[in-house]
Parts: structure tokens; sequence; C-alpha cells
């Protein structure tokens, strides 16, 4: 079945028919996605080479290693070199800050565990009673679920605490709706986010700002076909959000999950690295479940205010307003293994993308 969302022809066709509305608009459009995959998807398949020159695919802040502060990575750097056992993500253990990355930290001895989910954290801290254990939490709705769940069954070891640095995607689009010097037509919105959150929570910031809102799969087809319904709306004056992906996203989303975090967490104020601070875009542990929270358990030190090194123009490429080999360090200073800004980690970071598949010619 996946073959038929790599169709060459398929792709064609509507290659083709983006390029004939593209012409009738006579206009230039810039459509915006929020998602690591998507990014993928359109530089590895070499998508935004299909375009016509009138229409713009821009990347925006959808990964959630990129937008993690650097606040937070400082303050796991230092809750390790006090004896915790501090527990994270791959892409996490591998982002800098100013005091370094995880993983400089622990060649430096503290003790930084890999781990590939929470459950693997709770396994970790059963088998290590005598330690204090830490988990740092982070990434969009898609994940918060898996925490929340066990913190609502009472399974959390007792010596295991988390560091919650959460964030909502709908905030952050909305941010990018009351940004004049991004000027936007419509959004393609992240769907693994939306199969948790599901389509109705994009219905109001279409319905406010009369954009357009497509919620699409992860191939070929499903991008481009994305963009043609984007255009369509756009055409027609009829500007909504519109669910492309119902094989796997509904309206309502995930109950349970939604439930969950509903439940587990408060819903904050948060910064995102790069952008600064979004109302009601994190989520913190609810006072329900405080023992876990290492925030209150701690009290962590004031950090470095940079948070982006000097020359990286990260900040921009997660808004959308620059493309990686525009910033001076791109593939020179900074580089997939060797880093100098989150943009350049991991498998959803754009720079990173870029550095690997900016330039692939399209599939037809």
């Amino acid at each position: 079945m996946i073959n038929s969302f790599q169709d060459p022809e398929v792709v064609k066709t509507l290659k083709d028919k983006i390029t004939k509305i593209s012409h009738e608009l006579k206009e230039n459009i810039k459509i915006c996605h929020v998602c690591g995959t998507h990014e993928y998807t359109i530089s590895h398949w070499g998508i935004r080479n299909l375009l016509p020159s009138n229409i713009e695919v821009i990347a925006g802040p959808g990964c959630p290693v990129c937008i993690c502060p650097s606040k937070d990575i400082e303050h796991c750097i230092w809750l390790a070199k006090q004896g915790y056992i501090l527990a994270t993500f791959g892409d996490m253990a591998r982002v800098p800050c100013e005091k370094g990355s995880l993983l400089s930290a622990r060649a430096e001895g503290a003790d930084i565990r890999v781990v590939y989910s929470f459950l693997d954290a709770m396994k970790l801290a059963k088998q290590n009673p005598e330690r204090e254990l830490v988990f740092f939490s982070i990434g969009f709705e898609t994940t918060a679920p898996m925490v929340a769940i066990e913190l609502i069954n009472k399974s959390i070891p007792r010596n295991l605490s988390i560091l919650s640095s959460h964030r909502l995607v709908p905030p952050a689009m909305e941010l990018l709706l009351n940004a004049p010097e991004i000027p936007l037509h419509g959004f393609i919105a992240p769907g693994h986010v939306s199969a948790i959150t599901g389509s109705k929570v994009y219905e109001p910031l279409s319905n406010k700002y009369k954009k357009s809102i497509v919620i699409a799969g992860f191939e070929p087809v499903d991008v481009l076909f994305g963009i043609l319904s984007i255009l369509y709306q756009i055409k027609e004056k009829n500007f909504k959000t519109e669910n492309l992906y119902p094989r796997v996203v509904t309206r309502e989303g995930n109950k349970t999950a939604l439930e969950a975090i509903k439940i587990a967490y408060s819903v904050i104020d948060a910064n995102w690295r790069g952008i600064g601070e979004v109302q009601k875009s994190g989520l913190e542990i609810s006072e329900k479940f405080e023992e876990f929270n290492i925030r209150l358990k701690e009290k962590l030190p004031p950090v470095s205010s940079v948070e982006m090194p000097s020359g990286c123009r990260c900040a921009e490429v997660i808004l959308g307003k620059i493309y990686p080999d525009e910033c001076p360090l791109f593939n020179r200073k900074c580089t997939p293994e060797n880093p100098v800004g989150p943009c350049m980690v991991g498998i959803e970071g754009t720079c990173a993308i870029h550095a690997k598949y900016g330039s692939n010619f399209p599939l037809v």
C-alpha cells in the first residue's frame, strides 16, 4: 500500500495540478509545516524542487529537541552532577547549550543514561533502588501521554522524578500567525501530534485567522496533496481545517491520551528556544503529582541567559525566516557530527535534515 503514496505517476499528477492552480492564483504563497518528519519527507524526496516558484514551504518549530530551552538542559546537567542518574532520549543528550551537552557532562563523569521510552526510565529506577533518577521528559502532545498515564496509574517508582519540558503545538502556530514578518497562507499540521489531539484542535485557528490548515501524512503524495488542498482553499476563499490523514487522525483524537494529559499536567506559559515565551504552550506536572516534579524537590540554580551560540541562526531557521544554508555556520563549523546549534541535532532538526538531503532532486 505504501508504494501508492510514493508512486511517481501520482506525484506527477499532483505536481501538474499544483502548477496549474499556482498560475491561476498569480501570487506568492507561503505554507508552513510544523513537523520534523514533514521536513524529512520534503527534503528527502526533493519536493521543494517540484513546486512552482511562487509556492514556498517553510519549516516551523516542529522539532521538540530544537525548541527545548537551554535552561532545562543546563538544569539536567546540574542534576546529573549532583549525583542523580539522568535519563533522556538519545537526540536530547547531544543538544548543545552554554554548559556543553548531556553527553559532554557524561564524559566528565556524570551518570547520563540514554533510554528509548519512559518505561525504560522506570525500569532503570527499579534496577537502582538506592539511587535517585530524573527523567528529562520532552516532546509535543505525542509523547506527553506516556508519562501522564503512568502518573495516573501510580506505577512510578518513588526514586524517579521528572523534569517536564513538554510543549503544545497550536499555541506556537498561533504565534506565527500573529507575526507580521512571517506572512503565512496556511499550515500543514503535524500528523503525529494530530493523532493525539485530533483535527478539531486547529479549527479555532483556521476560523479566527481565516487560514488553511491541513493535516497530512508523511509520504510524498500526502505532502503534495496537502499543498494542493491549501491552494484550493485559497482559490475558493474557503479557509478551514481539513483532515487529509484519516487513516491515522480523527476529529476527536485519542480521548484516553487527552484525558490523561488533562489530569497529569497543568498548562503553563513556556519558553521555546529561539522563539521566547509562548502563552499556554507548556505542560508542567500538576499539583496532584508534585512529589514527582524535580523542580519542586530541588532548588535548581540560576543558569545562563544565552539561548543560541554565537553566530548560530537556529532561531531564524525555527521560525522559517531563513533556510539552513543561509547560516554562516551551516555545514562548516556546524555539522551533524559536531552540532553547534540545536537544529543540527537529530533526525527532526531542520539543519540536520538539510545537511543530509537539502540538495536532493525530486523523484519525477
